[in-house]
């Protein structure tokens, strides 16, 4: 496939034919440049919000889901 690079503003802007086209533009992607290739990829979520959801749980969340197994004999010889 080939594209075009055109002028934008003060940057250098690229033309994504539709089959490769992201499908959602509200996240973020970082771009790199490997020898004579361009990168872009998404950049993971970050995990700032995962430890209020964590403590979001109740103190009963998944007492049930586990019966007690309790200690079991191993034979180590």
């Amino acid at each position: 496939m080939k594209t075009k690079v055109f002028q934008s503003g003060n940057s250098q802007a690229v033309s994504i034919p539709k089959e490769l086209q992201f499908e959602r533009l509200d996240l973020e992607y970082e771009i790199e440049l490997n020898g004579d290739s361009i990168t872009i990829c998404l950049v993971p979520a970050p995990l700032t919000n995962v430890l209020s959801q964590i403590a979001a749980f109740s103190d009963d969340f998944l007492v049930e889901s586990r019966p007690e197994q309790g200690e079991q004999e191993r034979d180590f010889s």
